[in-house]
Formats: C-alpha cells, structure tokens, sequence
C-alpha cells in the first residue's frame, strides 16, 4: 500500500488515474506524482509508447521514461475485456482525479466520457487533454506537437528571423500544456476542497499554444482597429542569437542605462555613452539591431570566460552557451542539487533530475522508481478487493 500522507508532498492523500501516454499527459501527472499524489498509470498490453524509445537496458525501459514516470504505479488492462473495464471502474471509484488524453469520439467509444466517470465518482474532477478543444470542427484531429507548432503560429515565428517557418527542437507544446493540465486540475481540486465539488476540465493543446504564442507578440494587434502587427522584433530578429567568443557561444544581455554604458566602456567605445540613440529604453528598442550587431562584432574579441567574469563584475545579463550533455556539471546545477544518481531496482543506476519546485515543509523524493509495464496490478486491484479471472 503506497504512503499517502501529507509527508508525501501537497498532494500527498490524492488519488490520479492517469489514461495518458508519451508526453503530455503524463508530464502532467509527473509534475502531481513529485508533488505527492498516488498516481496510477493505466497502460494496455503495449505500453506507454514513450517506453519504446532507445537506447535503453531493457525493453520498455527508456531513458526518458525513467524520469517522467518516476513516483506512479502501472496497472497493466486490456479494456476490451469487461472484467478488466470494470476494474477500472472500481479504481475510479478510488480516485479524485481522472486524467485522459483520448480524442473525444474515441473516449465516449470507450464509455469513459464525463458523465460517465461521474457516476462512479460523483466529486471527481475529471480532466480531457485534447489535441484541439471538442467544441470546434478540428476536435477529433490527430495532435502531435509539430502539429501544433504549426497551427498556432509558433513555427511562422521563425519567418522573420530565418525566412521560413521552423519547428522548436523540443516538444514545446506537449511540456507546455501538461503543464496547464497539472495546473487545472490542482485548481479544480482546490475549489473542490472549498466545497464547489467535482467538474469537467478541458486541456487542449492548439488553444493552450496559441494563447501562449501571443502573449509577447500582440502588441497592434491587440486593439482594434489594429495599430500594428503581432511581432515583438526584439525575439523574432534574426540578430537574437548567442554570440560567438574567443572559444565559444555566450548570451549577452545588456539592458539598463547603466548595463549599456558598462558595456561601451568594456568595448572601448565610451562615445557611445552618450549617443541619443541608445537612450532611453524606448529609443534602444528603436535602434535594436544595430546594438545586436555590435555586440556580436565585439563578442568575439574576449573568451566565454572573460565576457562572463565582466558582465557578473557589472551586474549585465549573461550566460555561456551550455549543452543539456553539459548541464550535469554546471556549478549551480551542482550548488542546488538538481542531478544526482538513483538506481532503479532493474534498470540500475541512471540521472535522477529532482524536481525544480521546492516546498519547505515537503522536500522533493523519489517515493517510487519508474514502473515496469504492469507492475503494480496485483497490489492495486488488490487494494480495491479485485481479482481478475484472465490473470
């Protein structure tokens, strides 16, 4: 029987059955998993796709899915088999939270739809991460994240900068929506212990992008009529890029008065302390690539390390350039603990990243390695008095 306490995590004594596979939704049930709650994570025969990726120790195994599973249960159902449907219907019954990612024609087929989970739970708060919200023509739709990328406008962002649209190299709108899943059903949760009860949530990825890619971008085109078009030149031109040094890549990020005129001086350009095009913030923006530009003449003139020990001197924004192979070894990465080892009871040792939210009263705990496929049935269903004839 797993802990549930409050020593777990906030969400320590919560219950999640999670109906999500590779990324999206179970990036949202690994943010409430490391915050305590007692997520389980219904897989078919097959598995979880993420479990198929490579390389790996062990079939079903991979890398990624060590992390973003870590702290649930897997409970291994063929659904097609009425038993096994109705054990998950017993496990519901357990839970307060009931999260899907399913198109809607597909979990009304499976008789999963709201109102139907609702029956076995009347206060669950139950959450549909869709690819595009049910209510609009692209509701059954196939959503993968390039797909998104696409249809939000975030890859037509990349017109300015590199002349054609471009995808983002990483799942930007799986992570960032899971995100919005995890958050949704967290509040929903609060306004049920408030006493407003259960509800139905709707996540879908292409609303939850778009609203995402605007935020900066709108500008003109917020009112109406327009005074202007969606684009904050700053983050589309194509001179914001990390600047090449001596010996490498570095971000430099001068910003105040005071960090441009530290700059000039650093430069041997102290003329341009003065130049009325550079002040005041309003009149930088106005001249922005032409500062891109010189810093980008001047950045390779002194290595990462001597452009780093100068703007930490002077308090300008900066940071070298840092591979994810990288990352590990980085002196606050180190200082705040973020890596460290962990052996999983078949996969032995791997990198364990500890979740970047701290609670003071709950610090963050591997409570439970990654699940092999099906390794917590018999302890669920026995938990709930079920035994399956078909096992």
């Amino acid at each position: 029987m797993v802990d549930t306490t409050m020593a777990d995590g906030p969400l320590g004594g919560i219950r999640i059955v999670d109906l999500t596979n590779v990324i999206m939704g179970p990036f949202a049930t690994h943010i409430m998993a490391d915050m305590g709650a007692d997520v389980i994570k219904i897989e078919s025969a097959e598995g979880d796709s993420f479990r198929g990726y490579r390389p790996n120790r062990h079939e079903g195994m991979a890398g990624g899915f060590l992390h973003l599973n870590r702290n649930k249960r897997s409970v291994l159902l063929d659904l097609k088999r009425p038993d096994e449907m109705a054990a998950l219907h017993k496990l519901i019954a357990t839970a307060d939270v009931f999260v899907h990612s399913l198109r809607p024609k597909a979990i009304e087929k499976l008789g999963l739809g709201y109102e139907a989970v609702q029956a076995l739970k009347p206060d669950i708060v139950y959450c549909g991460a869709y690819g595009f919200g049910k209510s609009g023509p692209y509701r059954d739709k196939a959503a993968y994240d390039d797909i998104i990328q696409a249809g939000s406008g975030l890859a037509a962002l990349h017109n300015v900068s590199r002349g054609q649209p471009a995808f983002m190299p990483t799942v930007l709108c799986d992570k960032l929506s899971g995100q919005a899943i995890a958050y949704a059903v967290i509040a929903a949760l609060l306004q049920r212990e408030r006493g407003g009860g259960g509800q139905a949530i709707e996540v879908p990825m292409f609303e939850t992008t778009a609203e995402f890619a605007y935020i900066e971008h709108l500008l003109g085109f917020a009112f109406e009529p327009q005074l202007g078009t969606t684009g904050y030149l700053r983050v589309v031109s194509p001179r914001r890029k990390p600047f090449r040094t001596a010996d490498g890549y570095i971000c430099i990020l001068p910003y105040s008065d005071r960090n441009w005129r530290d700059f000039f001086e650093f430069v041997g350009k102290p003329e341009f302390k003065t130049d009325p095009r550079f002040y005041p913030l309003t009149e930088r923006v106005a001249h922005l690539e032409t500062l891109y530009e010189m810093i980008d003449a001047f950045a390779p003139s002194h290595s990462t390390a001597e452009w780093v020990n100068f703007c930490d001197e002077v308090s300008i924004p900066c940071m070298p350039v840092l591979s994810l192979d990288e990352l590990p070894d980085d002196p606050h990465m180190k200082a705040v603990g973020m890596f460290s080892r962990a052996e999983h009871p078949s996969e032995g040792n791997y990198k364990a990243i500890r979740a970047p939210v701290s609670f003071g009263s709950t610090p963050f705990r591997i409570r439970r390695h990654a699940p092999r496929l099906g390794e917590h049935t018999k302890e669920l269903l026995r938990e709930i008095g079920v035994e399956l004839k078909s096992r």
